[in-house]
């Protein structure tokens, strides 16, 4: 299995998400079919140091729905950065810039995020 490295120091949340869900996927590597699971991972390192807007840690909300009436939650990005760290706002970024499919939760497996 093949292991990425990406380092987030100072760069945008954006940028690095977008770079490891194409890596994920695959889309670099000469033989990319969209059916098939790549055994590739990627570890996102510095995540804390990445550079996060204040106007993003506060206006970019999470909606969270357990089914149940009343059951939804919303949490801003610096609530979220505070109960569960920097790793679920790379993880639910790499995870939204991935295709809808069967394969989407096992690719999103091979993602490590180190604060």
């Amino acid at each position: 299995m093949k292991t990425h490295v990406i380092d987030a120091t100072d760069k945008k949340l954006g940028r690095v998400a977008s770079e490891a869900a194409k890596l994920i996927m695959g889309k670099n590597l000469p033989e990319f079919t969209r059916n098939h699971l790549n055994q590739v991972s990627v570890v996102i390192e510095n995540a804390s140091k990445a550079d996060i807007s204040e106007k993003k840690l506060t206006t970019k909300t999470y909606d969270n729905y357990s089914g149940y009436p009343g059951g939804r939650r919303v949490l801003s990005a610096s609530q979220t950065v505070a109960r569960k760290g920097y790793r679920e706002l790379f993880r639910k970024a790499v995870y939204g810039m991935l295709p809808t499919n069967r394969l989407r939760a096992k690719m999103i497996k091979y993602l490590i995020v180190k604060e």
